[in-house]
């Protein structure tokens, strides 16, 4: 997929070009890339996202909405939803003081040749949002280009849109985002290296440095970790803070860049949280077969007992029983089992 950092600098004869932060690439968001390269393909015509860089929100003195996906990471979902070029725009102030008639001739039509358009329901664009989806389809017409509008995309009743998978996973309902994304969450980072206290205990670690926000409720998860051209392995992430590290300890040095994907498990029909030897945490099928490395717990056992640490507490699931195993927790943030490393 070719990336295109500013409208200017579009080459194509003609495009079907959808708009939108695309943020998380949700199902939502596929119902755009894909009406969008319906007629780009009919047409002989370059399927086009035009997506803005930084969130207009921090821009205009707002308070930008925490990110479900890295720059970098929305570009690779949008480049296999099936979409030729991705159009990168700055959003400057000056952007958003175009018109909407402007916004429209200027970028889209002009720039970018646009020939069809694909926005979904509640779009607005130009100035002060002033442009509607009804003077979309006017300009629309005057300029002889075809313009579709997507109606929502409910998954099991719910409306698909960042805002609601942003609310399911600070609640940490991961199976309810993981409906909504279409796929398990997931997050890049770089390996740096800490102050090796996992390795102490028999437990190693790998501290991952994110490339994007978190917004995800702190928690002990079950997740998979790739390694930057490796295989996708289960793994055991904690999230949180270390109140107890002594803090002003500047960072090692970085190590291989990884990606972590939370995704929900089957929830135990019985659950207990015991005091154990911190230095052995364990993972039990329910069957009696007890493993200290996490790497080969199942990832949908049927039934479950998890031994933490005493200061693990308060395993919270959903109504549907279908959750990760999440606890509230005071800990290293780490990975438990990478003994690679």
């Amino acid at each position: 997929m070719q990336v295109v950092h500013d409208h200017r600098l579009a080459t194509w004869s003609g495009a079907a070009v959808t708009i939108g932060n695309f943020d998380g690439v949700h199902v939502g968001h596929r119902a755009l890339t894909s009406r969008a390269i319906e007629p780009a393909r009919a047409g002989n015509l370059t399927a086009v996202a035009l997506t803005f860089e930084p969130h207009p929100a921090a821009v205009l003195g707002q308070r930008a909405p925490a990110r479900l996906s890295s720059a970098a990471r929305k570009l690779e979902l949008l480049a296999d939803a099936g979409l030729d070029a991705t159009v990168v725009e700055p959003f400057t102030r000056e952007l958003a003081a175009l018109t909407p008639e402007a916004f429209l001739d200027q970028v889209l039509l002009g720039a970018l040749r646009a020939r069809a358009i694909v926005v979904g329901y509640d779009f607005n664009y130009g100035c002060a949002r002033a442009g509607t989806i009804d003077t979309l389809r006017a300009h629309g017409a005057r300029a002889g280009i075809e313009i579709a509008v997507v109606s929502p995309v409910e998954v099991d009743g719910t409306v698909a849109s960042s805002s609601k998978i942003r609310s399911c996973l600070g609640a940490g309902t991961l199976a309810d985002a993981t409906r909504l994304l279409g796929r398990a969450w997931d997050v890049d980072g770089v390996v740096v290296h800490g102050a090796k206290r996992g390795r102490a205990i028999g437990i190693p670690t790998a501290n991952i440095a994110p490339d994007s926000d978190l917004p995800l409720a702190p928690g002990i998860y079950a997740v998979t970790l790739a390694v930057e051209g490796g295989p996708p392995l289960p793994a055991v992430a904690s999230l949180g803070t270390n109140p107890d590290i002594r803090r002003g300890r500047s960072p090692g040095p970085r190590g291989p860049r990884a990606r972590l994907g939370w995704r929900p498990l089957r929830s135990p029909r019985a659950h207990d949280v015991r005091r154990a030897d911190p230095r052995r945490a364990q993972v039990h099928d329910g069957r009696g077969a007890g493993r200290a490395d996490s790497r080969r717990h199942r990832a949908r056992p049927r039934a479950a007992t998890v031994n933490r640490p005493d200061h693990f507490v308060e395993l919270r699931l959903t109504d549907d029983q279908e959750s990760a195993y999440c606890f509230n927790a005071w800990d290293l943030c780490g990975l438990h089992g990478m003994r690679q490393w």
